[in-house]
């Protein structure tokens, strides 16, 4: 309860006292769990849903609305925005971060929007790293069994001048395929190969520096079009932060991020006939951003946080013949600014208000004002609730999409267009919490919140063939639901911890409208999830992990009807010895109850089903 965690008001605070549906994932909970990606880490997060579509395709989204392409979730890390413009979501298979080198996993579900922007409507997942001081010294891992075929990595830690520290790393991956429903391998194997440095400054100095970067080359089999994805990319973050007294303090960061990816498109097929060919798409991105952020006190009762930002991005396509986006290159910028006050109305009563204002070159200015309100009923419980408006902006797949078919002249030239009419998605949250540490040996937290959505995309088909669909703004919709998360140290060497996830979804077309798929094209979530994990620390130097959990029936909408995917029980469970100090040896077994189960994906003969794994792993450091 007393970690630090700064996703909630961009400012250092004790996790039991921030106001908001916050959990975090430590490092040692990811080690424990057998988490060989950051995908299966986030897994630990009760308020995600996380869903995985085949070797190195998931779904992951909080509070609903986790489908193919997710797009109401912010994920940071380090502060970089893992963002594609594409489709305003995320590319999990190449967010290969180094899993020992994270400090903290801070997920918040809830709009974030007043502090870090558009999109971050339902959640936000703030992946922070251990600074280059914690990382000094060797550190080499080695892996290998069924499905993670097998993995490697190593880390040098060293100083370059006093109070100047710095890391290099560099590791590789290789997974098996999946396999079709009638359990024939699916063609989606998938590795990568990354590498990076971190220089941090330490010491009594009140000025801080970082500067990290990191490079990545991958590729995966697609287990829907023959053919393989390619993924690549570079990044580089610099980071100024600097204490002007106990009360006062600014930060200024600058980072570019280069992403690469090329995938074969399928081709357009009718009555036998081939009128697009298949190919492949490419896309490359530059982005550049700049942030500066300055808090400060104002006498005894406001504590003031503001800052400002300018991103520029410069998106270029190479387009397929069934899989366009028009302009090919397109350049963006994204302005912003925000301030947020919290105001001590009594000694243990606090109202925090703020906004952030942000022009994007697709709809203009937006506005994400919120109010949060915080009780702190005793030192060691607290009570919260709050309002916030937050939008999802456009996407090019919304704006600049064009599906071509090749058809004659007078028949649809197009199955799928964005338009240019296209607006912001729009969210009213309210929310009420509360967290506590009930004596020593038990805390938790429990969150309720109803969520009001205006304008979300529909896909509306065009008379008198029904194609092209334009992509529109007829949906909306409420969503409510609960999130419960406890822990219990049962004894000193054994503690466990539950959650449950209740999320109830009724999104609708609006009055006068209507959409092809009657409003679930947007939607695959579960109403009902439940975890449960027990961590032991044995005689002789074992440890032993279980995490056993249960996700309700969802429902899935790519293909010709709507279908579902069946609830189902998954565990999973690492064995490790520590025979000295800084050698340890695991054995990891995922998915132990299934030979194969979906998790997501239409019912078919080519859907794709996550198998059992086991795989063993040996871990240096010195």
């Amino acid at each position: 309860m007393d970690q630090e965690v700064t996703s909630v008001s961009k400012e250092p605070e004790p996790f039991g006292q921030a106001p908001a549906a916050i959990q975090i994932i430590t490092n040692d909970e990811i080690r424990r769990s057998g988490a060989s990606s950051l995908p299966e880490a986030l897994r630990l997060a009760d308020n995600l849903e996380v869903a995985q579509d085949n070797a190195h395709d998931w779904n992951i989204s909080a509070r609903g609305f986790n489908a193919d392409l997710s797009n109401k979730l912010l994920v940071l890390i380090d502060g970089r925005t893992v963002y594609s413009p594409l489709f305003s979501g995320v590319i999990w298979d190449v967010q290969n971060v180094m899993l020992e080198d994270l400090d903290r996993i801070e997920v918040v579900s809830g709009p974030g929007g007043t502090l870090w922007g558009a999109n971050a409507v339902n959640g936000v997942i703030n992946v922070i790293s251990k600074s280059a001081q914690d990382t000094q010294g060797w550190y080499m891992e080695g892996a290998g069994g069924s499905e993670l075929r097998d993995s490697g990595a190593i880390r040098y830690g060293g100083t370059l001048a006093p109070n100047v520290y710095y890391r290099v790393y560099g590791n590789y991956f290789d997974r098996n395929n999946e396999v079709y429903t009638g359990g024939a391998p699916a063609p989606d194997a998938w590795s990568e190969g990354r590498g990076g440095f971190r220089i941090d400054t330490a010491g009594p100095s009140d000025d801080k520096f970082t500067l990290q970067g990191d490079y990545y080359n991958g590729a995966g089999g697609n287990s829907s079009t023959p053919g393989i994805d390619v993924e690549s990319g570079e990044n580089v973050i610099g980071r100024w932060s600097h204490t002007f007294s106990t009360d006062s303090d600014m930060s200024l960061q600058l980072y570019y991020d280069r992403t690469n990816s090329s995938q074969p498109t399928a081709p357009f097929i009718l009555l036998g006939h081939t009128f697009e060919p298949g190919g492949r798409f490419s896309d490359s991105l530059d982005t550049y951003d700049l942030n500066f952020q300055h808090h400060f006190v104002i006498g005894d009762y406001n504590q003031i946080t503001w800052g400002t930002g300018y991103r520029f991005t410069h998106d270029q396509n190479a387009n397929a013949p069934t899989l366009a986006f028009y302009p090919a290159p397109l350049n963006q910028n994204l302005w912003s600014c925000f301030v947020q006050d919290e105001i001590k109305l009594q000694k243990d009563l606090f109202l925090t208000i703020g906004t952030k204002v942000e022009h994007n070159d697709y709809t203009g200015f937006e506005v994400q004002p919120s109010g949060r309100l915080q009780w702190n009923v005793t030192p060691k419980q607290m009570l919260w609730a709050a309002v916030s408006r937050a939008v999802r902006t456009p996407s090019r797949i919304d704006h600049d999409l064009v599906e071509p078919t090749g058809l004659p002249a007078g028949f649809p030239q197009s199955l799928l267009t964005g338009t240019t009419a296209f607006t912001s998605e729009t969210l009213i949250a309210y929310e009420v919490g509360y967290r506590a540490q009930l004596g020593d040996k038990v805390s938790g937290s429990i969150s309720t919140y109803y969520n009001d959505y205006t304008k979300i995309r529909s896909t509306t088909p065009s008379v008198p063939f029904g194609f092209p669909i334009y992509l529109q703004n007829n949906l909306e919709g409420e969503t409510y639901g609960v999130e419960v998360s406890a822990d219990y140290q049962a004894l000193d060497w054994w503690r466990l911890h539950a959650g449950y996830d209740f999320l109830k979804e009724h999104i609708h077309v609006a009055p006068g409208e209507v959409d092809f798929t009657h409003g679930l094209n947007e939607t695959a979530d579960p109403q009902n999830q439940v975890s449960f994990r027990s961590s032991m620390d044995l005689p002789q130097d074992m440890e032993f992990d279980t995490g056993l959990r249960w996700v309700d029936t969802l429902t899935v909408n790519n293909g010709p009807t709507a279908a579902t995917i069946p609830s189902y029980f998954e565990l999973d469970a690492r064995l490790a010895w520590h025979p000295t100090k800084n050698l340890e040896i695991s054995v990891v077994g995922q998915n132990l109850l299934h030979d194969q189960h979906p998790e997501y994906g239409f019912p078919s003969s080519t859907q794709v089903q996550i198998e059992r794994s086991v795989y063993g792993k040996i871990a240096w450091s010195f």
